[in-house]
């Protein structure tokens, strides 16, 4: 199954069920930044404050960005940056402007979307889908090399650990169930951990979930610690159609673009510094990996250092093909109907 988003009338929608939400004014031009920079913008030393969901290896570049001075050189300051847990609380942050940008995954920008038709992506970390499957070691499914549909028909019924409602793990259930016409809601029982490696782990190692869908490094540390092993994985190949998709992601309302556009800029460049050293890899990069994931085993960073430049962007900009994928991913899933023209919904130059 292989999709692509034909063309969109010049009216867009982006669309939950039955509410239809337009997105005519989801991407904002450079005049209108301007336009509406006032006060904020005027200065452009300002703090940019930055929120993520967790750490996760998406945002792993902030890290390497922050630790190696790369901010720094292009002159712009790190205000608060929490650890938000969920993309609803990311989006709930933006709102309220405690927070200037935030780093979730492309799921938590639609959703932010749906509720600010000004929402834009700014920054690209991740392209490949960095949420695994994972099943304790006891699990009696079929066997690794199994079809994709006998392995996805193996969760039905079981106990499976996300972040939470709207995430990005919840969606990829959805889309996995919904290739052999079934709903995660209703055909498993879904236990909402969090966003935090410890409490996925320990809710499979204490016997609370049969099941983890949670975003890297969680298989890596739960085949470390011998508790089971990654059983799909889309960053590895294993779901062909997920292949390539903008995953990852920093976003921002529109308000907060406008506010803030010269630290974004800033900051997009201090990224692009780091997806470079990322994908070069090396001492330098382990070091840093083992600082930003403190307290994980080293055979769970060599896993992950085996697989980040596979799955590191050239460029901090988001590009149309892996946009693409990645909405063809949201609607197939049925957590869109339709999504937002590429045009209208990043940043841009």
């Amino acid at each position: 199954m292989s999709h692509r988003i034909p063309p969109l009338p010049s009216r867009r929608h982006l669309l939950y069920g039955a509410l239809a939400i337009p997105l005519g004014a989801a991407g904002m031009s450079l005049a209108a930044c301007a336009n509406k920079s006032g006060e904020a913008a005027a200065d452009p030393h300002a703090p940019l404050n930055v929120g993520q969901i967790s750490n996760s290896v998406a945002f792993f570049p902030l890290h390497v960005a922050e630790s190696k001075g790369f901010f720094e050189d292009e002159a712009v300051t790190l205000g608060e940056r929490p650890r938000l847990g969920t993309g609803a609380k990311l989006a709930a942050a933006l709102t309220s402007g405690s927070i200037d940008i935030g780093a979730g995954v492309l799921t938590d920008a639609f959703n932010m979307a749906g509720v600010d038709d000004g929402t834009v992506i700014t920054t690209s970390l991740v392209t490949e889908y960095y949420v695994d499957i994972i099943v304790a070691k006891d699990f009696d499914g079929p066997a690794a090399d199994a079809p994709l549909e006998e392995k996805i028909q193996s969760l039905v019924g079981r106990n499976i650990g996300i972040t939470g409602p709207g995430s990005g793990t919840e969606a990829l259930l959805t889309y996995l169930f919904g290739l052999i016409g079934k709903d995660p809601k209703t055909d498993s029982t879904m236990v909402n951990l969090g966003g935090a490696v410890t409490a996925a782990v320990g809710a499979m190692s204490g016997g609370d979930v049969e099941v983890l869908a949670f975003f890297q490094p969680v298989g890596q540390q739960v085949e470390t610690e011998g508790l089971g092993s990654i059983y799909l994985s889309p960053a590895r190949g294993d779901v062909p159609d997920m292949a390539g998709q903008l995953h990852g992601v920093v976003f921002a309302s529109g308000d907060g673009v406008s506010a803030k556009r010269t630290q974004i800029d800033a900051f997009n460049a201090a990224i692009g510094s780091a997806l470079t050293l990322i994908s070069e890899g090396g001492d330098e990069v382990r070091e840093l990996l083992t600082e930003y994931l403190e307290n994980t085993p080293e055979e769970t960073v060599d896993k992950l250092l085996e697989i980040l430049p596979h799955q590191t962007p050239d460029d901090p900009a988001p590009t149309q093909e892996a946009y693409d994928i990645g909405a063809a991913f949201h609607m197939d899933s049925g957590l869109v109907d339709e999504a937002p023209d590429f045009a209208d919904f990043h940043l841009g130059n």
